[in-house]
């Protein structure tokens, strides 16, 4: 890194912690992810009292929540895990393209009742500048119950809350993004809790053989993986014990997307339009 992306790291994160004692305390949607992770950090530097709120639901891999509690405890600040309802939303399971407003209204309204009960001032979330360039109905739920994000605002980065992660200690400043199951659904096709496992599993035997990075999309009875180039090659060599295994999952068909791992590939399908994010 040169000393001029240094001076500007130092600074953001100089603007971050600023944004962050304009508030007397505060609640934080904390996912155990990167971002999520490095914001408790950051709250911890400025001297915040804070709370820590994770949402437990059949959407998060079991494996995420257990670093969120295991981060929590190592950085021993408060933290809540609470139960969020999606999937008793219609409007959530039928899966439409604003299917995430639907979760962060039922998570970010929760908070907002614990802030109210608790007498704290803001709430917080994760997202990053990055966020604010894609197709993010989340955003809605977060303007709709006033949340904050400090990352966002402070002009950070992925790339560079990795870095400050990684200058920080933090062992999460590599891990890999793992957004909600649901995610995995092409839009307006259901989301029920038996193919939420599906994917969960075939995901996590897939980590198994040693893939770092994976998404299984669903289409039915198809599995659809999507994986860096770099990996594509351990796949294939095990292409026979992985179509073995994710037919004994429920799918019919496996496939290898050719065009390798993209992040929220699904939303190629929409016609993007600024007023829904």
């Amino acid at each position: 890194m040169s000393p001029e992306d240094a001076e500007i790291l130092d600074q953001k994160l100089s603007s971050l912690i600023t944004i962050l004692k304009e508030a007397p305390s505060a609640l934080l949607a904390f996912s155990g992810g990167v971002d999520s992770s490095f914001l408790l950090r950051a709250l911890k530097i400025a001297g915040l009292p804070f709370l820590a709120i994770t949402g437990k639901s059949e959407t998060v891999p079991e494996k995420d929540l257990e670093q969120a509690v295991s981060f929590a405890l190592q950085e021993d600040v408060r933290h809540r895990v609470i139960m969020t309802g999606e999937l008793q939303n219609e409007s959530f399971v039928s899966n439409p393209p604003d299917r995430c407003f639907f979760c962060k209204q039922d998570l970010f309204l929760r908070m907002r009742q614990i802030a109210e009960e608790e007498s704290i001032d803001a709430i917080f979330d994760g997202s990053n500048a990055d966020d604010l360039k894609d197709f993010r109905p989340g955003r809605k739920a977060a303007r709709l119950y006033g949340v904050q994000s400090p990352l966002a605002e402070a002009g950070l980065s992925k790339d560079e809350i990795r870095q400050l992660s990684r200058r920080q200690g933090l062992n999460t400043w590599n891990r890999p993004s793992s957004p909600c199951l649901s995610s995995r659904f092409p839009y307006g096709q259901r989301i029920t809790l038996p193919l939420l496992r599906r994917v969960e599993q075939a995901e996590g035997y897939l980590k198994s053989i040693g893939i770092k990075t994976v998404r299984v999309r669903i289409h039915h009875d198809v599995a659809r993986i999507e994986l860096p180039e770099g990996e594509m090659a351990l796949l294939l060599n095990n292409r026979q014990a992985v179509a073995e295994r994710l037919k004994a999952l429920g799918f019919s068909f496996v496939s290898l997307d050719l065009e390798g791992f993209k992040s929220g590939s699904l939303n190629r399908v929409l016609q993007q339009d600024p007023a829904r994010t």
